[in-house]
């Protein structure tokens, strides 16, 4: 079986030539209306073609695929991070109308993580963990639309460990200067998906090459980030819309938290014990009323 990884759109085009006819027919629409095309049914994408639905199972089969929806979720994957966001509108227009919305959407995102326990390697997770609890720092970084990722895992590996810097979306070399002084002792976590961030590649490059840990949150083994990590976490995104959905990423960093805290379970502890007194203390969070009446009512019953 061929590597996946490989471009689609340049195997297609390498094996053009031999194709049979109905083949033929189906790879030039495929490369010329990928966003269309990586959202048919294989029947759908027959009759679009002038083909029956067995050539369309037969030409996946003919470029290495297990069968027509590996074909379709490797266009997914490969056309996601070329559309526009005019064409990622048109494209959420063609899948689904305005009565299914919400019942889509949340079925997409139940699949995304779904597909993501699937893909994304435990041995890979436990490392990045172990990787993570053992550095000096932490960096984190996340640019445009993985930047609320990237402020969430900082917030709360900033509870748990005494030196975590988010590196602020900055222009390119202030982005640097927030990073220059890492070395072999740290760790910076980089998140990107379609259409990928040319600043986090940057970044894991810098951090590659100065010796740190490097660990990467994105979609694919094919991401740009993916040849800087030493750490490569899966997590299968896709678009509502002209937006991204970010609920498999979301959930991954929620994994990633959970995993650290358990390691050092009572220093974390220990650790949140004290923000409880000092949330408390400056009364951080407003207080609900009806259990400290509940609260008061049983102690009552008690005296």
């Amino acid at each position: 079986m061929i590597l996946m990884e490989k471009d689609l759109f340049s195997l297609i085009e390498e094996r053009l030539p031999g194709l049979s006819k109905g083949h033929k027919l189906i790879a030039n629409f495929i490369l010329s209306k990928y966003d269309k095309a990586a959202f048919m049914t294989a029947q759908k994408l027959g009759a679009e073609t002038g083909v029956s639905e067995s050539t369309v199972v037969r030409f996946a089969a003919e470029l290495g695929y297990d069968g027509y929806p590996a074909l379709q979720r490797a266009l997914q994957d490969l056309m996601r991070n070329k559309l526009t966001a005019v064409q990622r509108i048109e494209v959420t227009l063609d899948r689904m109308n305005r009565d299914e919305v919400l019942e889509r959407v949340l079925a997409l995102d139940i699949d995304k993580i779904r597909r993501t326990l699937e893909v994304t390697s435990r041995e890979d997770f436990n490392r990045a963990v172990d990787r993570i609890v053992a550095s000096n720092t932490i960096y984190i970084l996340g640019a445009r639309s993985s930047a609320p990722l990237a402020s969430f895992l900082n917030y709360y590996f900033t509870l748990i460990f005494p030196r975590v810097k988010l590196i602020r979306n900055t222009t390119t070399s202030e982005m640097f200067e927030q990073i220059m002084h890492m070395d072999e002792r740290d760790v910076i976590i980089g998140i990107s998906f379609p259409r990928y961030s040319r600043q986090t590649v940057k970044a894991l490059q810098y951090a590659h090459n100065k010796g740190a840990d490097v660990i990467a949150i994105t979609d694919s083994s094919a991401s740009p980030l993916a040849q800087y990590a030493d750490e490569l976490l899966l997590a299968k995104s896709d678009m509502a819309s002209f937006v991204d959905s970010l609920v498999a990423p979301l959930s991954l960093i929620n994994a990633l938290i959970a995993a650290v805290s358990i390691i050092d379970r009572d220093k974390v502890s220990k650790s949140f014990e004290r923000l409880e007194q000092i949330w408390e203390e400056y009364d951080v969070y407003e207080k609900n009323t009806e259990s400290t009446q509940l609260s008061d009512a049983g102690a009552e019953e008690r005296i």
